[in-house]
């Protein structure tokens, strides 16, 4: 991850979750050029601001966030927490079965078979990318690009911990899903846009009249953007389609 791609990924997602453009303060820059100097890997600063606004938005109040400050808290805390992951992580290869079996302990799934899944899907997402290049040229081949780029990063991370955290890698994943969502819904075609809600609106017709307004169209948004991936070769990220 260069040094730009940095700067831009964590404006892009501190943007997206506020809900509307605000550009950031030279301060904002500062803080993120800090966070850099001091080795926060990128997923390890997204999960921040995203579990940041989590926060914010699981106490509904009058005030916005206005600064890229109101996260600093949380990502430095994230941060904390990872690097006491990675203690003993680089002489994990030389333990014994024993010490491999502590590490892999309250693992869902073996740390294999888990890194093989990150593995799959990064494949998956680079022959969309690589197919999507050679047809056009659009701005949802740089959100493919950032994503394959999160799932390397996040694999690494995962591979090399010594008391690897199977949620937290769950939680990095919804949210890398949330962004190629919004990139699907950003950048597809109106028409197609148009055709696959009208479709899906078909399909729980029958149901609406059961369920209550905030629920369907949760449902219907889900089921929409369940059509958009499967249309265009999208994998599913989460651990629960391990």
């Amino acid at each position: 991850m260069n040094y730009f791609n940095y700067f831009t990924e964590i404006e892009d997602t501190f943007i997206r979750r506020r809900g509307k453009h605000l550009l950031l303060s030279p301060m904002d820059w500062a803080l993120i050029e800090s966070w850099k100097e001091m080795g926060v890997p990128l997923h390890v600063a997204l999960r921040g601001i995203e579990r940041s606004f989590d926060s914010f938005e699981s106490k509904p109040r009058r005030r916005t966030v206005k600064s890229l400050l109101y996260c600093q808290e949380e990502v430095e805390a994230q941060f904390a927490e990872w690097r006491e992951a990675q203690v003993g992580g680089a002489k994990k290869n030389g333990g014994s079965s024993g010490a491999k079996e502590a590490a892999e302990a309250g693992l869902p799934f073996p740390r294999a078979a888990i890194l093989e899944h990150l593995e799959h899907a990064r494949e998956a997402l680079q022959k969309v990318c690589d197919e999507r290049k050679r047809s056009r040229k659009d701005d949802f081949c740089d959100a493919l690009a950032r994503a394959i780029e999160r799932l390397k990063e996040l694999k690494e991370d995962f591979a090399r911990a010594a008391r690897p955290n199977a949620e937290k890698l769950e939680e990095s994943l919804t949210n890398l899903e949330k962004m190629l969502d919004a990139a699907l819904g950003e950048h597809l075609p109106a028409r197609e846009l148009a055709k696959t809600r009208a479709e899906a609106e078909e399909q729980l017709q029958p149901y609406r009249g059961r369920m209550e307004q905030a629920v369907f169209e949760q449902t219907l948004n889900n089921l929409i953007f369940k059509r958009l991936r499967e249309a265009h070769g999208l994998p599913r990220l989460s651990l629960f389609y391990l």
